[in-house]
């Protein structure tokens, strides 16, 4: 291991989510999926709808395609909606009205609280690209551009993989690893040379199974023995824990 990084000696690119790990917005995505979903139950089955959960959220939706998190959890629920198309108005009936829904909610949320990074991931990111790792950004996120610049951070990767590079290579979203293999690529590096940082249940699963070299699950929210068992190599709780100073 090396002592600077944390990582593996023969680590060449370093592949990071966006929230919970490089910012703060997990919880606002948490907040806007419950006040969609719960909305969404509550006009469906009346006052005595049981509201959506953070079980519910760690489970079906966190790090999820936006699409996908409404599928699945619905699903769990017995709810079966149509498709839709990605430009249906937010009050559609539909699996992406409804994901178009909390986009809404969770854009007035930043725009009213704006977007706070972790100051640990940003020197740890400072430190690796100093160590001459490639970095990429991989997200589900449509928003990960957008949120990068507000914090001037879009300079710190080499690479974005998000929700719109997603769509347009139809590329499927986490727990399926491409993705993240995506970026391994872009970045000309093998998946057994590329360390992935992730902070949901989803992504843990995404660097299992792309056999990538070394996983790191970042603790948020006190999960650390399910992100063990999801595949992380090391679980820390923050990444300047990992050592690295540029």
């Amino acid at each position: 291991m090396t002592t600077q990084l944390g990582l593996p000696d023969d680590i060449q690119a370093c592949l990071f989510d966006l929230d919970g790990v490089v910012t703060r917005t997990a919880v606002v995505h948490a907040a806007a999926w419950k006040a969609t979903f719960d909305a969404f139950l509550r006009e469906r089955d009346g006052a005595d709808f049981r509201p959506f959960t953070d079980s519910d959220y760690d489970r079906y939706v966190d790090g999820r395609p936006r699409a996908d998190g409404v599928r699945s959890f619905l699903a769990s629920r017995g709810v079966e909606l149509p498709e839709g198309t990605p430009d249906d108005p937010p009050d559609a009936g539909t699996v992406n009205g409804v994901g178009n829904r909390k986009n809404e909610l969770l854009l007035e949320k930043i725009r009213t609280d704006g977007v706070e990074p972790y100051e640990g991931t940003l020197r740890y990111i400072d430190a690796v690209r100093a160590a001459g790792l490639a970095t990429a950004i991989v997200s589900s996120s449509a928003n990960t551009r957008d949120v990068l610049r507000s914090i001037d951070a879009e300079r710190l990767f080499d690479v974005r993989i998000d929700g719109v590079v997603a769509r347009e290579r139809k590329l499927p979203g986490k727990p399926h690893p491409d993705t993240f293999l995506a970026a391994a690529r872009d970045l000309g590096v093998q998946a057994s040379r590329a360390a992935v940082f992730e902070d949901a249940l989803a992504g843990m699963d995404a660097g299992r199974s792309g056999h990538f070299g070394y996983v790191v699950g970042v603790d948020r929210v006190g999960q650390t023995d399910a992100l063990y068992a999801h595949g992380a190599d090391r679980v820390v709780k923050d990444l300047a824990e990992l050592g690295g100073h540029a």
